[in-house]
């Protein structure tokens, strides 16, 4: 959704309007094409997403990745004061927060699970 907003954003801007609003480089390289990078430019990588393959170690992870992205959403909200952008954008920080949840009560489950005496 984040890449149909930038899209919509940038989809009938001018050469000289990517370079007014900080996008030069990144037209330079990309034209308008979305790619995949951090506020800093650093390019999006798989080396990004963590696993541990324990279920708790790896909902903890989630929870905290859901977590930051709602920080990041409220944070864009913040930085706009179009309100269509701002009404995506919600949905999305709400979204995030539905997860974060969903991640908790999962790990209450395990260990709920891992906490009675299995008998085979």
């Amino acid at each position: 959704m984040i890449a149909t907003m930038i899209y919509k954003l940038t989809k009938d801007a001018t050469p000289e309007q990517m370079k007014a609003a900080g996008l030069g480089a990144h037209y330079a390289s990309h034209d308008k094409a979305l790619f995949y990078e951090n506020a800093s430019g650093v390019p999006w990588t798989a080396a990004y997403i963590q696993a541990k393959g324990d279920p708790l170690a790896d909902l903890y992870e989630d929870i905290a990745a859901e977590e930051k992205a709602r920080a990041t959403y409220q944070w864009m909200i913040d930085l706009t004061d179009d309100v269509d952008l701002q009404d995506g954008l919600k949905f999305l920080r709400e979204r995030e927060i539905v997860h974060a949840t969903r991640f908790r009560e999962a790990v209450e489950i395990i260990k709920e699970d891992r906490e009675t005496q299995k008998v085979f």
